[in-house]
């Protein structure tokens, strides 16, 4: 069996489920062996993350190391940053 991708913080991630079906986040916090806390900086924004089951997440493989380290340290991401990391993860995508 192959083992998926792990979706831990920093991770961007695809909503497999829900309203948000498809839409690019990064993976902002984990809660438990289920539950991580994802935002996208535009719908979710970093003061109001939603709550999403690993199960409901597509990982893209892509980890974005600044905001690893940044939340690691207990400092704040804008939204407008995220904003930035998700669209450029995007575009890659889209080439692809």
């Amino acid at each position: 069996m192959m083992h998926a991708l792990p979706i831990e913080i920093g991770s961007i991630v695809i909503s497999k489920a829900g309203r948000d079906r498809g839409r690019l986040f990064l993976v902002v916090a984990e809660v438990d062996d289920d539950f991580v806390m994802v935002a996208n900086g535009a719908l979710r924004k970093m003061d109001r993350q939603k709550k999403k089951r690993r199960k409901h997440l597509k990982p893209t493989g892509t980890v974005v190391p600044a905001i690893r380290q940044r939340l690691a340290d207990g400092l704040p991401i804008e939204d407008h940053e995220l904003r930035t990391w998700l669209s450029e993860e995007e575009e890659k995508l889209v080439q692809v």
